[in-house]
């Protein structure tokens, strides 16, 4: 008989699947409706809570928002950045497609980042200075990848870095609004092998991330935390 016992998987407890819920029912709410448009007393109905039993669970819709947003992103972020993108530049940028990928099967998570990263661009919005540093980062690590792909690459190639990156995260986000408007007839993750095709780059073989089906869709999360790791 083996030595080696298996532990028991550890079910969450009431309280973090009520978290669960909340967060599931403000990802829906806000995606549907952005920020300003819902309230507290929204989502706890939604969710079949009182308000005071969903602000026992969060202080307020500005930190329930970003834990929403930030909570898919942790996950994703263990992923992507276990590749440094100096050192494996062509990895890091094959996860980034298949993050794209991934998105085709959740579309309450991409219609939760477009609506609220449109509001976010007014400075006095509670989520701004999280899209702000989640950007900078995606477009330093993006600018990283293909720097150091550029200078394996013989002959070099004729791209700029920084601009490349800029060019990818824009073309990724214009892919998302016409894909939610026409998702019969907009393949995100075709678009984007082909624009990584026209720089040289094979993807089309790239796999989707893991969508972390224990997690209810809509559930996006933070890129931003690999930030304090970086």
């Amino acid at each position: 008989m083996s030595d080696q016992t298996q532990a028991p998987a550890v079910r969450p407890s009431k309280g973090e699947r009520t978290r669960a819920r909340i967060l599931a029912s403000a990802a829906e709410l806000f995606a549907a409706s952005g920020f300003h448009a819902v309230s507290l007393r929204d989502i706890a109905a939604h969710v079949g809570l009182t308000h005071a039993g969903l602000l026992h669970h969060f202080p307020g819709k500005e930190s329930l928002l970003i834990e929403v947003l930030s909570h898919r992103d942790r996950e994703d972020a263990k992923v992507l950045f276990r590749v440094d993108p100096e050192d494996s530049p062509q990895e890091f940028l094959r996860l980034i497609v298949g993050v794209v990928h991934r998105n085709m099967r959740t579309p309450g998570l991409v219609s939760l980042y477009a609506k609220i990263s449109t509001e976010a661009v007014d400075p006095a919005h509670p989520a701004h200075t999280y899209f702000v540093r989640r950007y900078a980062l995606l477009r330093g690590q993006l600018t990283a990848a293909f720097t150091a792909l550029a200078a394996r690459t013989d002959p070099r190639p004729d791209y700029d870095p920084e601009l490349t990156a800029q060019m990818l995260l824009a073309v990724m986000d214009g892919l998302q609004t016409q894909w939610l408007l026409a998702p019969a007839t907009v393949d995100m993750h075709a678009a984007v092998v082909a624009f990584c095709a026209r720089i040289g780059l094979d993807f089309s073989d790239a796999p989707p991330l893991p969508d972390h089906r224990s997690d209810p869709e809509p559930s996006p999360t933070s890129i931003m935390s690999a930030e304090a790791e970086t």
